[in-house]
């Protein structure tokens, strides 16, 4: 198991803050399998309007996140480093509690198909042990 920390993340996928939601990831199994932590705090942006005097971490920041950690996983594999990874689908997504301010959200994401240069993530969201969301997405791999 590889540890990855926010430097060694920041060298795999393009994103940057405001919108790199990933803290840290344990990849299980380089371009298969992996964990991808966020600290969730009362300072993230989205904050100030979802909603005032009673924060929640929107959703689809939640499956951002969840995305995040299924590309740093994929690129984690030598046959795919360098490449630029694109958003392409969602299936199948449920959200199941709230994640506030003070949670980590512990992300488990497996690559369950890949075909050329689409595939496809199923992720599960946890709070502790507490399922928060679970779903499907597609994403797409461009080449340099």
């Amino acid at each position: 198991m590889k540890v990855l920390s926010i430097e060694d993340i920041m060298e795999i996928i393009p994103h940057r803050y405001p919108f790199l939601f990933v803290d840290k990831v344990k990849i299980l199994d380089p371009g298969v399998k992996g964990i991808g932590y966020k600290n969730v705090t009362i300072n993230e942006y989205y904050f100030q309007g979802h909603y005032p005097n009673m924060p929640i971490m929107p959703g689809v920041i939640i499956i951002e996140t969840m995305a995040q950690v299924g590309v740093v996983i994929l690129l984690s594999h030598e046959d795919f480093k360098g490449n630029i990874p694109y958003f392409a689908g969602i299936n199948k997504f449920r959200f199941k509690r709230k994640v506030i301010p003070g949670d980590t959200l512990r992300i488990e994401v497996e690559i369950t198909k890949l075909r050329g240069s689409i595939g496809i993530g199923q992720g599960k969201a946890f709070v502790e042990d507490r399922l928060v969301a679970e779903g499907e997405f597609m994403f797409a791999i461009e080449s340099l």
